[in-house]
């Protein structure tokens, strides 16, 4: 028989407690986008972990909270996964159970000034360590990553600039960590530190407010960005392609370097297809610029289906291709189908695996006024957006504009794609250039190389067209020179905590031995004395 009572009603209830806590930092991200809450958002989960009875419970707490965090940062898959959702949510929080015991480790009781310290550091390097490992791809990316919620704050975008959005986080989760010391230990010298951590972390983002000058401009370019919006019907592509074609036409005459399409807006490969590469080329003729399609087809020249980003001009396609690297799990591809393959009997899984890239592309767009010799242009496709090495690798490869092409149409009425358009200020932050992000039905929208947006985005409720004056620039910034060094350090702060947490103990079993009382020794019994004994 179950027994229940104050200590099973606890349970549950922490339990309850810590799927909300880890839930709540998710408003912090777009479409709410109250990026102010981030910097207290993690406080509740904290002082839950910290005040766990053992550290088997923290670690079951913390991979409680990240369940819950991952459902509320991907709740807008539920009708494409159904309940694979939940198991999905289930795996991935089971990344946040070691941190639930860190936390605990460090901030439980009444810590010490020093562990104080040590914890400032620790926590937000092991939540870092979460978010590395869940960005791989495998396991869905880098979407939902907490220094992301920074995305419209000018000076945290400045840090991002520095360290990129790994630092950001590591910001984040530390003012985060310097409130619980401030607000629930008593402590005053540790309280103290706290403070100071906080007023730590403000200096740093005024420091880099002051410091970080935002690239300067050499040129511009006029980028014209075409969304046909929500079309719907068996006969979907063909209209989709030509709604695009209508609201490209009249951008004749008005100067544009580049007119840019969605993710998915040409439905078959241009070789197999040569009237449609014509009607292309035939619309770059009259518009007077070239154009970014995105193909997602079988290809003729290569088994599979590939989604790639073609550059179309006067005269047909100019031979510059990039195909997708980074694909979506089970939207593109089904992880492990042998195992997984259920899972498009649930949900809108691929039936098909699409087909991999193997190098990123840096294309050459002509007219790109004040550009030199000509545009250098790095083409993204769709979450490849949320990668900050890609969008690096590119810049470093010397494009001077980032394009993401993208389409969120599946997901129209959720946060996903508002969401997924902040990813380019960061992006623009992280590298200095100018991101363009062009989606089929909204929200497509540019950001200067600081981050910050330029003219009025396309919502979700749009087709149409808009057209973006671009500032270019050419400066490098720390985080391309540098790249994910923030990640590097907080691995190194674990390392050394985890080298002299190992050491203290070593010893302190060492002392135990040494003081340990001598135990008496019992007399050795020879068969002698055994003998002399009466009755033997």
């Amino acid at each position: 028989m179950r027994r229940s009572g104050p200590l099973s009603s606890t349970r549950w209830g922490r339990g309850v407690a810590a799927v909300g806590a880890g839930a709540l930092p998710a408003l912090a991200l777009p479409a709410p986008s109250l990026w102010w809450l981030a910097y207290g958002a993690l406080v509740p989960w904290l002082l839950l972990l910290r005040t766990a009875p053992t550290g088997r419970r923290a670690a079951l707490e913390g991979w409680l909270g990240g369940a819950g965090f991952m459902l509320a940062v991907h709740h807008w898959l539920m009708p494409s996964l159904h309940v694979f959702i939940l198991v999905l949510a289930a795996l991935l929080g089971l990344l946040w159970a070691p941190w639930g015991w860190l936390v605990r480790r460090v901030l439980g009781g009444e810590p010490s000034p020093l562990r104080a310290a040590a914890a400032l550091v620790l926590v937000p390097s092991g939540w870092l360590m979460v978010e590395l490992v869940r960005s791989w791809e495998g396991l869905g990316g880098p979407w939902g990553l907490l220094g992301a919620s920074q995305w419209q704050v000018a000076p945290a975008l400045r840090v991002a600039s520095v360290g990129g959005v790994w630092l950001l986080s590591l910001l984040v989760v530390a003012v985060n960590t310097a409130l619980v010391l401030v607000a629930a230990v008593e402590h005053r010298r540790t309280a103290a530190v706290g403070a100071a951590s906080l007023a730590l972390a403000t200096g740093s983002v005024g420091a880099a407010w002051a410091w970080v000058t935002p690239p300067e401009a050499v040129g511009r370019a006029r980028i014209a960005v075409v969304q046909p919006g929500v079309i719907d019907g068996s006969g979907s592509v063909e209209a989709r392609f030509a709604r695009g074609e209508e609201l490209t036409r009249p951008l004749a005459g008005r100067g544009v370097d580049l007119v840019v399409w969605g993710e998915s807006s040409v439905g078959a490969d241009l070789t197999a297809r040569p009237d449609l590469a014509r009607r292309l080329a035939a619309l770059s003729r009259e518009v007077g610029a070239q154009i970014l399609v995105n193909v997602d087809a079988r290809r003729s020249d290569m088994p599979g289906i590939y989604k790639s980003s073609v550059l179309v001009g006067p005269d047909g396609p100019t031979g510059d291709r990039y195909d997708k690297m980074r694909l979506v799990p089970f939207g593109e591809y089904v992880p492990a189908r042998s195992v997984l393959g259920w899972a498009t009997s649930v949900g809108r899984a691929a039936d098909e695996d699409r087909r991999r890239g193997t190098e990123p592309v840096v294309m050459t767009v002509g007219g790109g006024r004040g550009a030199g010799t000509g545009l250098r242009l790095g083409p993204l496709v769709c979450f490849e957006s949320a990668f900050p090495d890609m969008s690096r690798q590119l810049v470093r490869d010397g494009a001077g504009l980032l394009v993401a092409q993208s389409a969120t149409s599946t997901f129209q009425e959720s946060w996903a794609p508002a969401q997924h358009a902040s990813l380019a200020a960061l992006r623009a932050a992280e590298s200095g250039r100018p991101m363009v992000h062009a989606t089929l039905t909204g929200v497509s929208v540019a950001y200067g190389a600081d981050g910050t947006r330029i003219g009025a985005p396309l919502g979700t409720d749009r087709s149409a067209t808009a057209v973006y004056d671009v500032p270019l620039t050419a400066a490098t910034t720390s985080y391309v020179r540098f790249g994910d060094w923030a990640v590097y350090a907080a691995l190194a702060a674990l390392g050394v905590a985890g080298a002299a947490a190992g050491g203290t103990g070593a010893v302190r079993a060492v002392r135990r031995r040494r003081t340990a009382p001598e135990t008496p020794r019992r007399p050795v019994r020879t068969a002698r004395a055994c003998a002399g004994r009466p009755g033997r």
